[in-house]
């Protein structure tokens, strides 16, 4: 979830390459947990030799870091792009659930890495996430305290159940996205 395009060939090949250790870092996290993988493995499931990780995270412990605050970025981002493009409360929720199921389904394996190895970060990565993802939390807060009267706990507590939802995807392939959606809407208008 970049935040910019590279303009060179070779800034364009550096992201590719980091986004190819992100992905085969979650992946391996994922199937395997933070503590089992190498980042000699991790760099030889991205086509990358294992020094050569070097060239672009610290250690293993950048890695992990840089899965889990570029996807809490990535969403806070994401949803903030949503909630300015809908001025109506009813689409913008419908949006926002539509983005986060998108996600959901597309990240897979950061979602199991988030649930099984955020304690495995150092504090002041873990902090940033944390941080990150309770400003995504009120963002959807808002949202629905422009469709409902109630109190913003109870709202919030709305948004945590659709997001138990919409990020069951590594536990549940049986799940469309269409079917993870319309479940989540139903959890935030109950």
């Amino acid at each position: 979830m970049a935040a910019s395009t590279p303009t060179t060939s070779r800034a364009r090949a550096k992201a590719e390459r980091r986004a190819a250790l992100l992905g085969a870092a979650a992946r391996l996290f994922a199937e395997r947990g933070f503590e089992r993988v190498t980042l000699e493995e991790i760099g030889g499931a991205a086509g990358i030799s294992g020094p050569a990780v070097y060239r672009h995270f610290a250690g293993k412990q950048a890695v992990l870091a840089a899965i889990l605050v570029d996807a809490s970025r990535g969403l806070l981002e994401g949803g903030r792009r949503v909630v300015e493009g809908e001025p109506d409360a009813g689409a913008a929720l419908r949006e926002l659930v539509a983005f986060h199921v998108s996600f959901a389904v597309g990240n897979a394996a950061v979602i199991r890495v988030q649930d099984r190895d955020l304690d495995s970060l150092a504090d002041p990565d873990r902090r940033e996430v944390r941080t990150l993802q309770r400003t995504y939390v009120e963002l959807w807060v808002g949202v629905l305290a422009r469709l409902s009267g109630e109190p913003v706990a109870a709202l919030r507590s709305r948004a945590h159940a659709a997001f138990g939802l919409m990020n069951s995807t590594p536990h549940s392939t049986a799940a469309s996205p269409a079917l993870l959606s319309r479940m989540a809407l139903a959890a935030l208008r109950a």
